[in-house]
């Protein structure tokens, strides 16, 4: 009997199949309200759930914890949970979870930019075990959204004195489709599949992610099949791939939601000058930068919120370059040949673009007569000693953004605190007014040609110059089975993949 049954284990082993992806960094924290950096947000993803999200085309807002939700009037929100989800440890997700997760975000226990969604919360109500009803302040256009943040267990967390240093940031337990099961810094993270998954047991059986920070060799991983899926820039698709590498994977391109920036310092004086700005903007050929760097796999950035969103303002053009205008406009300004305006570009090798932007820029601002000095460096240390601390003349970075973009984050005035993601101080009181007015706002139409007023005012300010929106280009070999691509990408349904 034991000889059968070490037999069967064996063969389980063998046979169990694995999906190996790769993530450039080690995760901080795997703590849905602390995971703020791209490798913890990525793999919480699979760990824990909030009560709602977005359906396949990142359009529309449907169930996840919730069963059902709906508003009692503009301000009072339900949630009515399912039942009979189980967290990692087989203990059962309730309403205590909800109101838990709520008072931690809220509370100074935790240092959380996802707090801020939270600040028109008047109230958290537990109604029963499984019904939940939020009061706001206030009408909130992301009354719903902000509920996508991942739940936290309050059976395990109820006690906990330190959130930043818990042990929970490494050891988590969510309600996820995956589970965690291996962690091994800088080598391998092993995610397996929860067999009491609320949504049904996940078809593959692990999520092995490689902690590779060079991107050479995350390539060249991908191309020898050690790894499943990963992103393709597009100069390696362009040249340094091959019929045998189509062959065994199939290309899914989309645009991406992020775009990147060249984002000027407002609190140092020489940025402060509108016609500056302006002639910074002019000195910049966008759609060069693009041509170069994306063969045509990206396009041009025209402002603040991505095209194909309702706050898109189609009206507002990208600059035409004008060399001449903008020697003009500097000249006035008091700076020429002799007294050249001069600034430091500051980006990080977290992107293998970003430096090769940052020189194309340099090279098209020499056009005018402007110096520009580069500085490339490591990531944590780009965050922790130049964008956080706001010491720079300017930061060549992107965002990622939501279908449903909130101006308050990146561009109201309050925003420009430690931590806040103003990072330029930014403070134009229309600008303010406009997004104060906004939050309120429930009527998407009206909403709409609010956004797009912001969408404009910002742009002719040049806070920053907006530069590119990048493709992703993924490829999928194709031993990863049901997939079905959708306007929001491929991962929607992730659970019904299998693998020969």
């Amino acid at each position: 009997m034991r000889a059968i049954f070490l037999l069967v284990f064996a063969y389980t082993l063998y046979f169990a199949s694995t999906l190996h992806l790769a993530t450039s960094s080690n995760p901080s924290r795997l703590n849905p309200i602390l995971a703020t950096d791209s490798s913890s947000s990525l793999i919480a993803g699979y760990l824990f759930n909030g009560l709602v999200k977005f359906d396949k085309d990142s359009k529309n807002i449907i169930s996840d914890l919730a069963e059902k939700f709906y508003f009692l009037d503009d301000k009072t929100l339900v949630f009515e949970l399912k039942k009979g989800v189980k967290w990692h440890d087989g203990e059962e997700f309730t309403s205590a979870d909800v109101l838990f997760t709520y008072q931690v975000l809220i509370s100074d226990k935790i240092s959380s930019p996802y707090s801020t969604g939270f600040r028109f919360v008047q109230s958290v109500k537990v109604l029963d075990k499984y019904r939940v009803e939020v009061k706001y302040t206030k009408p909130y256009f992301k009354a719903l959204e902000t509920w996508m943040m991942g739940i936290l267990p309050e059976h395990i967390l109820r006690d906990e004195q330190n959130f930043m240093s818990s042990s929970f940031n490494t050891n988590p337990i969510g309600t996820g489709a995956y589970r965690l099961s291996k962690l091994e810094y800088s080598k391998n993270i092993e995610l397996s599949a929860f067999d009491e998954y609320f949504e049904g047991r996940a078809k593959i059986d692990k999520i092995s992610f490689h902690v590779i920070a060079d991107q050479m060799t995350r390539f060249l991983m991908l191309k020898s099949s050690e790894l499943d899926i990963g992103g393709v820039e597009p100069m390696a698709y362009e040249r340094q791939l091959d019929k045998d590498f189509f062959d065994k994977f199939n290309i899914y391109e989309k645009i991406s939601l992020s775009y990147t920036y060249l984002g000027f310092n407002l609190r140092v004086e020489k940025f402060k000058n509108p016609d500056v700005r302006k002639a910074l903007s002019l000195a910049v050929d966008r759609q060069e930068l693009v041509d170069i760097l994306f063969f045509k796999h990206a396009k041009v950035c025209s402002g603040p919120f991505l095209p194909g969103t309702s706050a898109f303002n189609e009206s507002v053009k990208v600059p035409t370059p004008n060399i001449q205008e903008a020697k003009r406009l500097l000249k006035k300004a008091g700076y020429d040949e002799n007294n050249p305006f001069t600034f430091e570009i500051v980006t990080s090798n977290s992107s293998p673009v970003r430096p090769y932007a940052a020189q194309v820029l340099q090279h098209q601002l020499k056009k005018a007569g402007v110096v520009v000095n580069l500085r490339v460096m490591e990531w944590q240390a780009f965050l922790n000693m130049v964008v956080f601390p706001h010491k720079f003349d300017s930061v060549l970075l992107g965002w990622g953004l939501s279908p449903t973009p909130d101006p308050y984050l990146f561009w109201h005035k309050d925003s420009d605190t430690k931590g806040g993601f103003n990072l330029v101080g930014y403070d134009n009181p229309r600008v303010n007014k406009l997004i104060e007015k906004s939050q309120s706002m429930i009527d998407r139409e009206k909403l709409s040609l609010v956004w797009q007023e912001m969408f404009e005012l910002i742009t002719d300010d040049n806070p920053y110059l907006f530069l590119y929106i990048p493709n992703e280009i993924s490829a999928v070999n194709k031993n990863v089975k049901n997939i079905k691509p959708a306007l929001g990408g491929i991962w929607h349904n992730y659970i019904e993949w299998t693998k020969d």
